[in-house]
């Protein structure tokens, strides 16, 4: 694997970036604090998905499902070119496009989701199978990832990849929870099986994340503009940008935490 290293101390950080997904497939939010519980993810991080017409899910009695059930940026780029406002105490999603609220509905209503649902399917046309349907169950996460864990990456791994591409690079493309500064580049793929302690929690590092088409999607044009996958094969020999980790002890953590491997 080809890196460059720099002279920070190894195994400390600190959270540069948190942001959460309301709406699997839809627009971050960016946060400064969050509370977590063992077990869980980031509260209200892909919290709503849409669902294709022929997806299989049941809200009483959910399952997790593979990400090609539901709209995605891999499949539907276009998406990225919507920015979503989620208003949580109102359970209210709007959806805007070039500066422009483009459709608004509170999340509690079948009315409120069948608006928001509607306007995807005529906005994706032939992206989308049948008729979607925006769906949650309680407790629910539509994680990539059949357990519920947050995703991390540094920012100087990130750094090491814009050397390999020639260009810079929007963090959001990997549609992370957290992002670390204070690393040296990959550094975060040696604590797989390790600890991390930030703030008021401790994480277990378990898996690499290996990257799908929808990093290659510009988050601001929703535009394909560069294939990352065949970026990280060709410069790393492979194709992992990040690590999931999973809450074992609760508590809370924000931007500026210093995060320490244990």
């Amino acid at each position: 694997m080809e890196t460059q290293h720099d002279t920070q101390t190894p195994g400390t950080a600190t959270v540069a970036a948190l942001w959460r997904y309301p709406v699997k497939g839809l627009s971050p939010e960016d946060l400064q604090q969050i509370t977590l519980t063992p077990g869980d993810g980031i509260p209200g991080d892909r919290r709503y998905a849409i669902a294709h017409g022929n997806t299989p899910f049941d809200p009483s009695a959910p399952e997790w499902l593979p990400k090609h059930n539901f709209l995605m940026l891999a499949k539907n780029p276009a998406l990225a070119a919507l920015t979503t406002r989620w208003i949580e105490v109102a359970h209210t999603l709007t959806i805007e496009r070039n500066g422009r609220q483009v459709a608004r509905g509170d999340l509690s209503t079948p009315i409120g989701r069948v608006m928001i649902a509607q306007f995807l399917a005529a906005y994706l046309k032939d992206g989308v199978r049948g008729t979607p349907q925006l769906v949650e169950a309680s407790g629910h996460m539509f994680s990539d990832h059949k357990n519920k864990v947050l995703s991390l990456f540094s920012d100087a791994s990130l750094r090491d990849l814009e050397r390999v591409t020639g260009q810079s690079l929007d963090p959001r493309r990997f549609r992370g929870n957290m992002m670390l500064a204070g690393l040296r580049p990959w550094e975060e793929f040696t604590w797989i099986g390790r600890e991390l302690e930030v703030g008021g929690v401790r994480l277990r590092i378990t898996q690499r994340i290996d990257r799908c088409p929808a990093t290659s999607v510009n988050p601001d044009s929703g535009k394909v503009d560069i294939n990352i996958p065949r970026a990280l094969k060709a410069g790393f020999g492979h194709i992992d940008f990040g690590v999931y980790a999973e809450v074992i002890d609760g508590g809370s953590l924000a931007v500026g935490d210093r995060a320490t491997v244990l």
